[in-house]
C-alpha cells in the first residue's frame, strides 16, 4: 500500500518545488507511490469517512 503522503522541504522556492515536480513525481508515479486518481471529491471521501448526521434535523 502506498504511503498516505509526503513531506518535502525545497531548499529554494519556487525552483525547488519545480525540481521536485519535474524529477521526483515521475519516479514516485512509476513505483505507484504517488496517487494520480482519488476515490471522491472531498477529503472525507478520500479517507473513506462517513458523513455525520445533521444535528439540526
Amino acid at each position: 500500500m502506498p504511503p498516505d503522503g509526503f513531506n518535502s522541504m525545497a531548499p529554494a522556492l519556487p525552483s525547488g518545488l519545480e525540481t521536485f515536480i519535474e524529477q521526483m513525481l515521475p519516479i514516485l508515479r512509476s513505483k505507484d507511490l504517488f496517487r494520480e486518481e482519488y476515490e471522491g471529491t472531498t477529503l472525507r471521501e478520500h479517507y473513506g469517512l462517513p458523513v455525520p448526521a445533521n444535528q439540526f434535523h
